[in-house]
């Protein structure tokens, strides 16, 4: 495609006709900008990954795609940031885009964030800094022209917040690792306050030639408000923001190099290419969280020592409550799974099943929704239930699950029927029984004892349904940004 933007010319709105820009073509123009800039960095022709990532900063059509994202596919969309401003119509996403497409992105000054607390699974509370919607549109822009350069740089092993990548990928890794029989030690590593305390220096010395390197810099030193008070922020980059998690992975990436860790590309004799691993440490990390596995105990212990100048350099420290050693003898929860070796008479097993702390937060969630719920008819209960069970059942469909399956959906009917006595004291359990448990049959399947709603005929799902699948782990370091890879990864959505 000509780097000129008059191809994706006619799909540019009036202030009016929001509805009826050409979304496929403004996509292709835009996927086909990165996968350029990707392809420029794999070989290393960083004057052309400059120019590119100049045209993408500038371009409407990446700025569309800004806006559509922000305000209309991202779950905080109507969150304002401290202006108050949010742009929910598509009156206002086209106003919008007329008053920011002659905007300079590098002369944008950013607002400080909003500072919002959640809760987290130990009862503390974590931080979210919210930009607001200008701010996340230039962030969304940055991260548009920046993460194709930095996929091409980033280590295979690393799977959070990476496009195409997930926490399957990184659980079909740990696998692959334990059922090698050789690394039989875990160092389970999770770094203090990550996103709060990562260097800026180094953040930005890792982007000192990306053209919008000034703009990064006054996002990180923005500051945020908390309690109409304004704090500065002299390190972190604040969860919340778009641009944090590749900024985050940026600033993480190396931790192979630092443990010596190299991959060396082979062919097989059908010509299939694949990548030897050489070292004697194998990692895993998403996000914040990692692991690294040894074959004895003498090299896991030495771990702390080879981290501390990849630590010092980012400006990070390891959870003491979070890091520990462990032999896979004992197990170790990861992601919401439980990993372990057993012995039997036919030997070792290695089993990936939910964690008991995952299964602990199901239930919890499935009683909450329960008592929240009290008072309204069992159509409602079952409309927010069968979403938690079939997102659970999908993310725990790649382990052993069929216990867990079978555990929660005796739970569930447990509390369901706990819920249709209380919402019915004084009606006999034939009554009962007649009303909401009729007769259930499908293609597969006859039950007397599913739930059906009276007034729409929907009827509660079980995990149980949902058939146990492993999950393909990724290739190597194949990203969606490689043209060459457009066929695999389209195969790859078909599969899942």
């Amino acid at each position: 495609m000509n780097t000129s933007e008059k191809s994706s010319g006619p799909a540019l709105p009036c202030s009016t006709d929001w509805d009826d820009i050409n979304w496929p073509k403004i996509e292709k123009y835009v996927n086909n900008l990165q996968q350029r800039i990707y392809r420029a960095e794999s070989w290393k022709e960083y004057r052309r990954v400059k120019r590119l990532q100049r045209m993408c900063l500038n371009s409407k059509a990446v700025l569309l795609i800004a806006i559509r994202k922000v305000t209309q596919f991202n779950n905080g969309r109507n969150t304002p940031g401290i202006d108050g401003f949010k742009a929910i119509s598509t009156e206002e996403r086209a106003k919008l885009f007329d008053a920011m497409k002659n905007m300079k992105i590098k002369l944008h000054k950013p607002k400080p964030a909003q500072r919002k607390y959640i809760q987290k699974k130990n009862g503390k509370l974590r931080s979210l800094g919210i930009p607001t919607i200008k701010d996340r549109i230039y962030q969304e822009i940055i991260r548009i022209a920046l993460e194709p350069q930095a996929e091409a740089n980033f280590e295979s092993i690393s799977y959070g917040f990476r496009p195409r990548r997930s926490c399957h990928d990184a659980v079909s890794r740990i696998i692959m690792n334990l059922k090698s029989m050789r690394w039989n030690w875990v160092f389970e590593g999770d770094f203090k306050a990550c996103f709060d305390t990562l260097a800026h220096d180094f953040i930005l010395d890792q982007i000192k030639h990306f053209p919008a390197y000034d703009l990064v810099e006054k996002f990180l030193k923005a500051g945020y408000v908390d309690k109409n008070i304004y704090h500065k922020t002299e390190k972190g980059t604040p969860q919340g923001g778009i641009l944090s998690p590749l900024l985050a992975n940026i600033a993480l990436n190396g931790m192979e190099k630092v443990l010596k860790i190299s991959h060396k590309k082979k062919i097989r004799k059908n010509g299939q290419v694949y990548y030897m691993t050489n070292g004697k440490y194998r990692v895993v990390r998403y996000a914040d969280d990692f692991l690294i596995f040894a074959q004895n105990k003498e090299d896991i212990e030495a771990i702390y020592d080879i981290l501390n100048p990849y630590l010092e350099d980012r400006g990070l420290e390891l959870a003491e409550d979070k890091t520990k050693i462990t032999h896979i003898d004992e197990g170790f929860d990861f992601l919401g799974f439980n990993f372990r070796r057993y012995q039997s008479k036919w030997g070792f097993i290695h089993r990936c099943q939910p964690s008991k702390e995952s299964v602990k937060e199901v239930k919890s969630k499935v009683a909450e929704m329960c008592k929240e719920l009290h008072g309204h008819n069992v159509d409602t209960l079952i409309d927010k239930l069968n979403p938690l069970i079939r997102g659970v059942a999908n993310y725990w469909k790649p382990s052993s699950a069929n216990k867990t399956f079978s555990e929660l959906d005796n739970y569930i009917w447990q509390k369901v029927f706990k819920f249709i006595k209380r919402l019915h004291p004084n009606k006999p359990m034939k009554w009962l029984i007649k009303t909401y448990f009729p007769i259930y049959e499908d293609e597969k399947r006859v039950n007397k004892w599913i739930l059906t709603g009276p007034k729409k005929g929907n009827n509660l799902i079980k995990m149980s349904w949902t058939s146990l699948k492993r999950h393909e782990l990724i290739e190597f370091n194949h990203s969606p940004y490689d043209k060459s890879k457009t066929e695999y990864f389209n195969k790859r959505i078909l599969s899942c």
